[in-house]
């Protein structure tokens, strides 16, 4: 056990967040924290990080353990650059590598005993520089930095003209060089693109230590955590599995305790109508039996109901004008910003009824595709088409269209003043608003909740093209679901960009792939897309050479295809030659350090001088050959 939590209630005023709960987590564990927004998530964590205060309970943490927490608050120095703020996590080994820079340069003047105790000391340092990772904390640098998402072009770049979703991953960055015992993290995935949050995953999998784990990304939570922790109705619920574990064994604890609620509601019925009927005896035995009955009746535990949404759809949603097959048609965009291509050869359709997830690394231009279909901007080359009767609808994750001082009920039926009062509700009832939740004001609403509205808006609408920019972003998991089956619902056309691949999986029919030079079409969800991406992936790599005989492709498109092959395997090979190279000087000054700390060797200074030479004329060619597996790959060759 390295975290145990026990009976810790906190309270904001009267508001009762967290009543008495208990959990403990073992060393090495990667559990996940899910709930509702509002729930108690992150006020757990900063309870445990000692930012707030608990009102009652204990937190016991194991002795020397560490905690990095990485939350919202940004603990950035803005004037260093991306790589500076890096080495700050590395200070005691470079005051470590600065000492040892001091005893080499002594080395060179200092004779006799002086020189003799010189490597001593220089040979004890040596040893515990290299206890503490010292020739590899650079490459730690870099691995963290591109795998999540940083070229190393941006290492030189001040934190200070980063966007905020940068300076996210910068601190991200820096809590997983540091390594903490136990690594909570509060939506990590956020402002990450699909290869960023796939490379997390790894290495959260490998993590040498415990993981918490707030994220409404389900897919990445199923990949990562052994464990869950539910907090619902100030209460926690531990379950043994990942998130679909969790969801399944949920839906079944709900039943079994809603049948229990029923059984314990009918029981206090029946008990309640004896003690009535005693009472009406009014005899002094039949007052006594009733008042035994009441005080043994107070007693009883009552359950309570469990908290249940019903996600299910039970209304069509099909747009009121119907558009013709053909919905949208691209042909060859092509779009540059400051002479600089962000993506040409953009081609493809999108057919009635279909549900695309337009999918990509940040940056390469996929609200820019969003953009010029809205004519917010317009395209350097290629042209698009709308199809007969096609209405677009754009979803704004900010919700800035809704007025914050109208109700619920108010803001769809002043947009849609011909739908009658029992269209509303049930229309809000598909969008779980029930009874008097139809009157909250809109500025009352959580991020999931305006969301919610906005999307009944949008389905209630003309449209029948939506065009969806991240739409799952900052929803919580009931939201989610409820937005995953209004699509499914819709009898319309939805294209739609998302880094949310458990929502890709569970409504997309047809995944568009962005690159710099065009985009490749997957005619199924994310789970067929990862399949059929391994299956080009295996195909290529074992792929012996052979005459291309294809009719459709020009003697000079095999020979420019030829050419790029033989450059990738160039740059391959000199990749690889140069890590081997690495691999190779690092081991001869793993060897010529144990060789320092001989005593036949520290003990004679010509033999100790000969050797520290040695070691650093190494040390220049292992710094030359660094920079040049940074160019290789951030470089064609």
């Amino acid at each position: 056990m390295i975290l145990a939590c026990k009976n810790i209630t906190k309270s904001f005023g009267t508001d009762i967040i967290l009543d008495h709960i208990s959990f403990q987590i073992d060393e090495y564990e990667k559990v996940a924290v899910v709930g509702t927004n509002g729930a108690g998530k992150s006020t757990l964590f900063k309870i445990i990080t000692n930012e707030y205060s608990m009102d009652r309970g204990e937190i016991f943490i194991r002795k020397d353990t560490t905690l990095g927490y990485l939350s919202q608050h940004l603990d950035l120095d803005e004037t260093n650059s991306i790589y500076e703020e890096m080495l700050l996590v590395f200070s005691s080994l470079l005051d470590t590598e600065k000492q040892l820079r001091e005893y080499e340069h002594q080395m060179g003047i200092f004779q006799g005993q002086d020189l003799k105790n010189i490597m001593v000391k220089y040979s004890a340092l040596q040893h515990q520089y290299e206890e503490m990772g010292g020739y590899g904390y650079q490459s730690k640098i870099q691995g963290v930095l591109i795998g999540l998402g940083f070229t190393s072009e941006e290492f030189n770049q001040p934190i200070y003209q980063l966007s905020g979703g940068q300076k996210t991953r910068v601190s991200l960055a820096k809590l997983l060089l540091q390594e903490p015992s136990i690594l909570l993290l509060d939506e990590p995935t956020n402002h990450l693109d699909i290869s960023s949050i796939e490379w997390l995953e790894l290495f959260l999998k490998g993590y040498p230590g415990t993981v918490l784990l707030i994220s409404h990304d389900r897919y990445f939570l199923d990949r990562i955590v052994t464990q869950t922790i539910e907090i619902e109705n100030k209460k926690v619920t531990f379950y043994r599995g990942n998130y679909s574990f969790y969801a399944k064994q949920k839906a079944i604890n709900r039943d079994i305790q809603l049948r229990q609620y029923y059984q314990q509601q009918k029981e206090i019925k029946r008990q309640e109508n004896i003690i009535q009927q005693l009472r009406s005896f009014n005899r002094e035995k039949s007052i006594k039996r009733a008042k035994s009955r009441e005080k043994s009746l107070s007693k009883v535990e009552r359950i309570e109901k469990p908290q249940y949404l019903n996600t299910e759809m039970n209304l069509s949603l099909t747009p009121k004008i119907q558009s013709g097959f053909d919905v949208l048609s691209v042909q060859e965009l092509s779009k540059s910003f400051d002479g600089v291509s962000l993506f040409s050869n953009v081609s493809f359709q999108v057919s009635k009824g279909e549900r695309v997830a337009l999918i990509g690394p940040n940056g390469v231009g996929k609200t820019t595709i969003f953009r010029i279909l809205l004519n917010e901007l317009s395209a350097d080359h290629g042209n698009f088409h709308l199809g007969t009767n096609v209405h677009i609808g754009y979803y704004d994750q900010e919700q800035e269209h809704l007025s914050p001082e109208k109700t619920i009920y108010d803001e769809i039926s002043d947009a849609f003043p011909t739908l009658t009062q029992n269209e509303i509700r049930n229309t809000l009832a598909a969008f779980l608003f029930t009874g008097e939740e139809v009157f909250k004001t809109i500025h009352t609403l959580s991020g999931g909740e305006k969301g919610r509205v906005s999307l009944a808006k949008i389905m209630l609408s003309q449209a029948n093209f939506l065009l969806l920019d991240e739409p799952t972003n900052h929803l919580d998991m009931i939201s989610k679901e409820v937005l995953e089956q209004a699509l499914l619902a819709y009898e319309g056309t939805v294209l739609y960009i998302s880094h949310d691949r458990y929502f890709i999986n569970k409504t997309a029919d047809k995944i568009l792939e962005l690159s710099p030079e065009g985009i490749t079409s997957y005619l199924g969800n994310y789970d067929y897309y990862l399949e059929k991406k391994a299956q080009q992936l295996a195909a290529s790599s074992s792929k012996e050479e052979k005459k291309i005989t294809t009719t459709s492709q020009s003697k000079e498109d095999w020979l420019l295809q030829k050419e790029r092959q033989a450059q990738q395997r160039k740059k391959e090979n000199i990749i690889a030659k140069i890590e081997e190279d690495i691999e190779n000087l690092e081991n001869k000054i793993e060897q010529l350090d144990k060789k320092l700390c001989l005593e036949e060797v520290y003990s004679v200074p010509e033999k100790a001088q000969k050797v520290y030479y040695e070691k650093k004329n190494i040390e220049d060619q292992l710094e030359v050959l660094y920079e040049e597996w940074e160019k290789a790959h951030s470089h064609d060759v």
